[in-house]
């Protein structure tokens, strides 16, 4: 099967290419390399996902970027620097390749810059989504998986999340987008025949997590000895779920695709398992065996004071088990951090 992955040298993205392609699949790689983040990040997740040592010496964006697409490329493995709001640069690449399956995982993440560029996540998350969409119909793909996320349910009063709770009420411009995304997916679906899955992700950890996130950033801060931006009174909660387990429901529900028809559905992907803030702290404190120095502040607006998923559907209609307890995650991730240096 011959798989094009959005987001592909991201943190997920890299994870899935990776396992795809110990798989046997050939995958197309599509990323921006935003900078949103340090490009140089992307570049290891990527040489790390098609089994490239990192050995890599750095010049200039452009020049690197270029250099690393020369030296992954194989049968099996393209990559190219595209952005998904370019239409005409996706239908290049759409015309190359005979694509059996898109994964779109590429996205503008987090809550909280959403709020400062609303417009700008609209632009990415909905008009570059639809893009995919347009050339999916165009080139007669009908398998699509998508990256939806937990912000959508909100601060919903409800425990846990289901997939059939009421998400109108977002708290976000991210939350936002990716509801747009799963009601425009289902227009796809039901008007051309689109065979769709979104999976609404829950606070995805473990090696190769992006730096901005809670759990990588309190961890550098901690081996620099610097202080913790605490949020709150650390009873905020997050039902954090490990990346091997998220990798694993994303490929069970490319086999629910392969088996069945006219398949419309939102599934969440969480490890059923709440850890607050304090606990999570507590988690990093223990093994990279560092006390934390705290900045309490206030709740930030946008963020959620609780998510925890109801995985029945996800068990039920994919066979979707998590494995991985939060101790146990958080171990792994500390010692890839030590590993890395990052």
């Amino acid at each position: 099967m011959k798989y094009l992955v959005t987001g592909g040298s991201g943190f997920i993205g890299s994870h899935l290419v990776e396992q795809l392609l110990k798989n046997r699949h050939s995958v197309i790689n599509i990323d921006n390399f935003d900078d949103f983040y340090d490009y140089r990040i992307k570049i290891r997740n990527t040489l790390e996902s098609v089994g490239k040592p990192f050995e890599f010496s750095f010049h200039n964006k452009e020049h690197d970027i270029q250099k690393l697409i020369f030296e992954t490329s194989t049968k099996h493995y393209q990559i190219y620097n595209q952005d998904i709001r370019d239409k005409a640069g996706l239908e290049k690449i759409f015309s190359k390749h005979k694509i059996d399956a898109v994964i779109h995982l590429a996205a503008l993440a987090g809550v909280r810059p959403s709020i400062e560029k609303p417009l700008e996540y609209e632009e990415v998350n909905v008009k570059g989504t639809m893009n995919l969409w347009e050339l999916c119909n165009e080139f007669n793909i009908k398998k699509i998986i998508c990256a939806s996320s937990s912000s959508i349910y909100g601060n919903n009063s409800k425990i846990p999340f289901s997939e059939s709770d009421n998400v109108d009420q977002p708290i976000s411009p991210y939350a936002a987008t990716k509801k747009c995304t799963e009601i425009l997916g289902h227009v796809y679906h039901h008007l051309y025949g689109i065979n769709m899955i979104h999976l609404r992700f829950f606070t995805v950890y473990g090696p190769r997590q992006r730096p901005d996130l809670a759990i990588h950033k309190f961890t550098k801060l901690m081996s620099e000895n610097k202080e913790i931006p605490f949020y709150g009174d650390g009873s905020t909660s997050r039902d954090y779920t490990y990346v091997d387990d998220i990798i694993d429901g994303i490929q069970k529900s490319i086999q629910y695709l392969d088996k069945n028809e006219k398949v419309y559905e939102i599934i969440n992907l969480g490890e059923n398992e709440v850890i607050t803030l304090e606990e999570m702290l507590a988690g990093i404190e223990e093994h990279l065996e560092i006390k934390p120095r705290k900045k309490i502040l206030p709740m930030q607006p946008g963020d959620v004071h609780k998510t925890n998923a109801d995985i029945t559907k996800a068990r039920t209609l994919i066979g979707y088990h998590p494995t991985t307890r939060f101790q146990n995650g958080i171990k792994k991730f500390v010692e890839w951090f030590l590993r890395n240096g990052s």
